[in-house]
Order: C-alpha cells, then sequence, then structure tokens
C-alpha cells in the first residue's frame, strides 16, 4: 500500500518554513502531481509522486 501525504506532511517536505497557504498554491501548480484522493480533512498524494516531483524540482535549480 502507497504511503500517502496531507498539506503538513508536504510542508515539512519542502522544508517546513512554508505557509499552509504558500502549500496550497504549490500543490495547485499544474506540474504538481494530482491528488489520489479528496476527503474532507483535503487532499492526499502518494508520497513517492511528491518525493518525485521535489526530486525532479531541485535538479532543475
Amino acid at each position: 500500500m502507497d504511503e500517502l501525504v496531507g498539506v503538513a506532511e508536504i510542508r515539512d517536505m519542502l522544508g517546513g518554513n512554508l505557509s499552509r497557504q504558500r502549500v496550497h498554491v504549490i500543490t495547485s501548480h499544474r506540474d504538481f502531481p494530482a491528488p489520489v484522493q479528496k476527503l474532507k480533512m483535503g487532499q492526499v498524494w502518494r508520497k513517492r509522486d511528491v518525493e518525485e516531483w521535489i526530486k525532479n524540482r531541485q535538479a532543475a535549480e
């Protein structure tokens, strides 16, 4: 089973110094992975998809 992450976990994965609002903006970008589910508490993503996105983003910088 895939490990899932929400906005709080993604914030931590990105260094933890971003606001929740900024993380919402980042996750709405066209190049960000699509969420796998929308729950009452918010959207969730596969952790491996987010890790891959972060890795590609860092390589491009």
